[in-house]
């Protein structure tokens, strides 16, 4: 879900060039999930080996990463571990909605509506755990690094920007900023022409920036209370937040009165089914590590080339080609580094 500040957060539209020579932090799982989501056949079939494993995420990883990369951009995915116990309720109406979706599915295939089984085929969209192992390998066989977060990804990419190990964390989710994100990258792994949900309409997805001080600047509030306005609008951890209330309304709220606590007595039928300062303590005091190293290596084109062509079954002459282009945009990063300076 995400908290919804899409209204809210001023952003900036910025070009996937000017981040050559930048360190970003993806958030694994919401990128890997974007490309299972977007990378289908019309009818909402995903793609799949002949043994009828799903490889739409692979297909994702290896030719949106290496394009990054040949822009001359240093990816680290970061996975995540144990959501915090809070995070329950919010995991269990995402299994329904699955659920619902799966059951909307059948019936869209039963009534031959490929686009409605499109919609309902990318709603039901879940990961399994060969995903995460197979885009892990993929990704050391890139020579690119992945971290381990003991608990939130987001979380963990946020602590490694803040600790100025990455340059950027990336995301759909503005989430991040709650976490202590300076600057939050979105729109890096879908970016592009992109058919808005149930519309026939394609629109411009372009990367943009979103920066923590501007931000605080702009809404005229500090940090905490950012996080007090994304608890009453609802996060991961109290979905519903206030019912009613939208960004611009709780930010209003947040301004007048200060603090979260402050604020409830002045709206109607407010309650929340945990402390607030429960959820407060998720985002100020998140679990995190400082236990990765970053490394960035030699893709190993062979096992590459295996793994993704004789295992996965994909077309060899088109990784192949997103090989070369990625070791050739790799050389050409700005200043005109060398090879082996950007593989250090």
């Amino acid at each position: 879900m995400g908290v919804n500040f899409k209204d809210l957060i001023p952003k900036t539209q910025i070009k996937l060039e000017d981040l050559s020579g930048k360190v970003i932090a993806i958030d694994a799982y919401n990128a890997i999930y974007q490309f299972l989501s977007i990378i289908r056949q019309p009818d909402g079939t995903p793609l799949k080996d002949s043994t009828g494993k799903v490889t739409s995420h692979l297909s994702g990883l290896f030719y949106r990463t290496s394009n990054l990369v040949e822009m001359g951009i240093k990816p680290i995915y970061v996975f995540d571990g144990i959501p915090p116990s809070l995070k329950s309720a919010e995991i269990e109406r995402r299994k329904q909605v699955k659920v619902e979706a799966i059951a909307s599915y059948e019936k869209a295939v039963a009534s031959g509506d490929t686009a409605k089984m499109r919609m309902f085929a990318q709603a039901a969209t879940s990961m399994k755990d060969y995903m995460q192992d197979d885009s892990k390998k993929l990704l050391d066989l890139m020579g690119l690094p992945h971290v381990q977060a003991p608990s939130e990804g987001e979380a963990q990419a946020a602590h490694m920007t803040k600790k100025g190990d990455a340059d950027y964390c990336a995301s759909q989710d503005y989430d991040s900023l709650l976490f202590g994100a300076p600057r939050l990258l979105r729109n890096v792994t879908i970016s592009g022409r992109r058919k808005l949900p149930k519309k026939n309409v394609y629109v411009d997805i372009v990367p943009e920036v979103v920066e923590l001080p501007k931000t605080l600047g702009e809404c005229e509030i500090t940090y905490k209370q950012l996080i007090d306005v994304g608890i009453l609008i609802g996060t991961d951890y109290n979905p519903d937040g206030i019912k009613g209330l939208g960004p611009k309304t709780a930010l209003k709220l947040i301004k007048e009165h200060g603090t979260l606590e402050n604020a409830l007595p002045h709206i109607k039928n407010a309650s929340f089914p945990v402390e607030p300062r429960c959820i407060r303590e998720i985002f100020l005091r998140p679990e995190v590590s400082d236990d990765y190293q970053l490394e960035w290596k030699e893709p190993d084109e062979e096992g590459i080339i295996d793994f993704m062509c004789r295992q996965k079954e994909f077309s060899e002459d088109r990784v192949k080609k997103s090989l070369e282009r990625m070791l050739a945009g790799s050389k050409k990063q700005k200043g005109k580094v060398s090879l082996e300076k950007w593989f250090g």
